[in-house]
């Protein structure tokens, strides 16, 4: 027979089970017997279940099936501590926050750059005293080129081989017509030879109206033959020009050509190429090594724009600050603008070309009827006079270019 005491001796042999007998049991009547019997075998098996979980919790490892362990009677198990949430990391707010001050500066000094060269243009009054035509619909501007050397030293001028000619005259005329609805922007040559009337100087060569009364005596010629008023001047000279082609590197041209001109200082092959700021130079001005003459030069002229916009439009120079920087203000050197021109009319004429370079604008030259029309002044250009005014009209109202209307392709409409 079991007694009390062989039960505490199991008892104390094993640390994983623990069982109790309610010796209570043993002085129920007989009748009893089965019911006690009963509630002793539950006893025992609630303790041993019991026993097991405060093995489980001695080992470390969850009980299958179990909840979460409570404060109780079986060793005073805790509760188990939450997960803890991870926080971003010190570091990596840091990252972000230092990129966005560095983009900040960034978009600062695309700003301000173009500001702080502006600062620097030339400027020069060029409304006409006498009474202008109506205002047109869209933006129209008037690009020279001059053939000025103020501010170049005596080896600047020979490297460039501009010569040291008194004066100034235009090496090109360009009128650049920007819609303000619909259609094409559109680079119009005026040939510098063009046989139009100067207002106090009869008629002569319209080159002839910058060297007498400069940008002021060019845009009042102009603005008479061609019954537009413009919006604004640009002018840039030769040491500007230059300078704008090294900032970038040198632009890419491809020659149409040989051209050997000792006059412009140039002996270039046929093909394509990167032209530094003398072979730009040269290559725009030159006359002589061209079959066509002016108007085979004003082509050239045209060309070379769209590729300086091209080049000027690419990641290398945008989002580069050291070659931003000096493009923008090597363009400003040598620029001289119209008193009344703003920022936003070059920035219109600076879309205008680069339109040309994407091959989303027209590049045109008046329509001619003789290269070889003889005058007082010599040899000239005389223009087609019902065709130039058709263009004109198309102009001043604003219709939509979408391709080159007749007879602007340079080709004289009689020998």
């Amino acid at each position: 027979m079991t007694t009390p005491e062989d039960w505490d001796a199991g008892s104390a042999s094993s640390d994983d089970e623990v069982y109790t007998v309610d010796t209570r049991s043993r002085t129920l009547g007989t009748g009893r017997a089965g019911r006690a019997t009963r509630a002793t075998r539950a006893g025992v098996a609630a303790t041993a279940a019991g026993g097991a979980r405060t093995a489980d919790r001695r080992r470390g490892g969850p009980l299958s099936g179990a909840g979460p362990a409570q404060p109780g009677a079986y060793g005073g198990a805790q509760a188990r501590p939450e997960p803890r949430v991870r926080r971003p990391r010190r570091r990596g707010r840091l990252v972000v926050a230092v990129v966005a001050l560095l983009v900040l500066a960034w978009l600062a000094f695309m700003i301000w750059v173009p500001f702080d060269a502006w600062g620097q243009v030339a400027r020069v009054d060029t409304t006409p005293a006498a009474q202008q035509p109506p205002q047109g619909k869209g933006h129209d501007y008037l690009l020279v080129g001059s053939d000025s050397r103020a501010g170049l030293t005596a080896q600047q001028k020979k490297e460039l081989t501009t010569g040291s000619a008194d004066g100034q005259r235009t090496d090109s005329i360009i009128l650049v017509h920007v819609p303000a609805g619909g259609g094409k922007p559109a680079l119009i040559s005026i040939p510098r030879d063009s046989y139009v009337p100067i207002p106090g100087h009869h008629s002569n060569k319209i080159n002839a109206a910058y060297a007498i009364g400069g940008p002021k005596l060019l845009v009042e010629t102009l603005q008479n033959a061609m019954g537009i008023r413009l919006d604004g001047y640009v002018e840039i000279g030769f040491g500007g020009f230059a300078g704008v082609v090294d900032s970038l590197g040198g632009v890419d041209i491809c020659v149409p050509f040989h051209m050997n001109d000792p006059h412009a200082g140039i002996n270039l092959k046929k093909g394509c190429q990167t032209l530094n700021g003398k072979n730009a130079l040269g290559y725009v001005r030159a006359r002589y090594s061209d079959p066509r003459g002016d108007i085979g030069r004003a082509e050239r002229q045209r060309q070379f724009l769209a590729a300086i916009m091209k080049k000027a439009a690419t990641p290398s120079t945008v989002l580069v600050p050291t070659e931003y920087y000096g493009f923008t203000h090597a363009a400003s050197t040598g620029l001289t603008v119209g008193q009344d021109t703003t920022m936003w009319d070059v920035l219109r004429v600076l879309q205008a070309m680069r339109a040309i370079s994407n091959g989303q604008g027209l590049s045109l030259v008046v329509p001619i009827q003789s290269v070889n029309y003889q005058t007082s002044a010599g040899s000239s250009v005389k223009w087609d006079t019902a065709r130039a005014k058709a263009l004109f009209t198309l102009l001043r109202e604003d219709q939509p270019l979408e391709a080159p209307p007749a007879g602007t392709d340079g080709k004289p409409s009689q020998g």
